[in-house]
């Protein structure tokens, strides 16, 4: 620990971006010992070059709509808008998968994220070779895991080009570009042939779309007759009661998450029906229960004062208090840009959104939905 804190005083002498990433990562991640100074200085040093957090005042505008109507029919704006202001804080603060996952017996919290993903991959059967599609892919780490785990051809869609420039980035360095590459687009009107894919698979990301039958019928457009959709949705559940609470989580949701419209589980049940694929399965995965020692999806959100805990050391209220508070005199002395700080106090509402909705049951993040297309479309 002294040899340790040591390196990060000669750090900081010989750098002033890494003093200041430094001291925040003595208040944040100060467990993570050289990883969280190595994560936090590459957060900061990409926030201090970036322009796209002058968006948040815009962004708020958009969300300041009362009907989920308006907020829909500007949802690219909203999304795209959303995600270059989150992009850096998830990859920082996360990871680059950018989703949920029960943690099951004794699994590490990255290990948790990868059988996630590799039990969602395991129900499109692929196979080495196989052509397929991340519908909603952030900065690529599912299409690399899955495309290392499954030998296919994954190819990513986001509507976010920094996503598309930052993902494309990770390919390369993490030596997967033949196998995984990423595409900036719009889901609702993807830029592929029909019955081009293997597969299509969505993570936690068409819970952007304005409206899903229409992003089903995409995903159904460029299936192979017989192949495999498979996707983790963001839902409000049967327990949503349309309390006060209840309205409040959703509402900070849907701000802190980038959603046009948080929507129930038979809306999105029965939209992929009506979008012409054959249903195989839908059911909540975060009612599946863990093994001893593991812990539900919304853990990480929950508070913890234990500093080795991460990420969710970041999440107790001492950090909740200081976090806006340093990204605001980092914005004073100009080494981040100006709307950092809102960014980060938005992120928080969406986080607190997410783990009250899965402590009442209210919100799932893995309403599991499994179809095939028809082998012949009906006419």
């Amino acid at each position: 620990m002294a040899a340790a804190l040591e390196r990060l005083q000669k750090t900081a002498r010989d750098n002033p971006l890494a003093a200041v990433a430094a001291a925040a990562t003595a208040a944040v991640a100060a467990p993570a010992g050289a990883r969280g100074l190595k994560l936090t200085t590459a957060f900061l040093a990409s926030l201090r070059t970036s322009k796209r957090h002058g968006r948040i005042d815009g962004y708020n505008d958009l969300h300041n709509k009362d009907e989920a109507d308006d907020r829909n029919d500007q949802y690219a704006d909203l999304v795209d808008s959303y995600y270059d202001l989150a992009t850096e804080f998830y990859e920082w603060g996360w990871g680059a998968c950018f989703h949920f996952a029960d943690r099951r017996g004794r699994e590490t919290f990255a290990q948790s994220l990868l059988r996630h993903e590799y039990y969602l991959a395991s129900r499109l059967a692929l196979k080495a070779g196989d052509c397929v599609l991340d519908c909603g892919c952030g900065i690529g780490g599912p299409a690399r895991n899955i495309a290392r785990f499954t030998r296919a051809q994954v190819t990513g869609i986001t509507i976010n080009q920094f996503q598309g420039d930052r993902g494309t980035a990770l390919c390369k360095q993490e030596g997967v570009s033949p196998l995984a590459k990423l595409v900036q687009g719009d889901f609702m009107n993807l830029p592929f042939k029909d019955n081009s894919f293997d597969g299509v698979y969505a993570i936690e990301a068409t819970c952007h779309a304005p409206d899903r039958a229409k992003c089903y019928g995409e995903i159904l457009r460029v299936l192979k007759p017989g192949a495999t959709f498979a996707c983790y949705e963001w839902c409000l559940t049967d327990a949503y009661d349309g309390s006060e609470r209840h309205k409040k989580l959703k509402k900070d949701i849907e701000v802190g998450d980038g959603l046009p419209d948080l929507v129930h589980t038979s809306v999105c049940t029965k939209a992929l029906a009506a979008a012409g694929l054959d249903i195989v399965e839908a059911r909540d995965c975060a009612l599946d229960g863990f093994l001893a020692g593991g812990d539900p999806w919304h853990t990480p959100l929950t508070p913890s004062w234990n500093p080795l805990s991460w990420p969710r050391f970041q999440f107790n209220p001492i950090m909740f208090f200081l976090m806006p508070r340093i990204l605001t005199f980092l914005e004073l002395i100009k080494l981040v840009p100006a709307g950092t700080s809102k960014t980060q106090v938005m992120l928080q509402a969406g986080g607190i959104g997410c783990a009250d909705g899965g402590v009442t049951g209210a919100f799932t993040p893995m309403w599991l939905m499994v179809a095939r297309k028809p082998l012949k479309e009906l006419f």
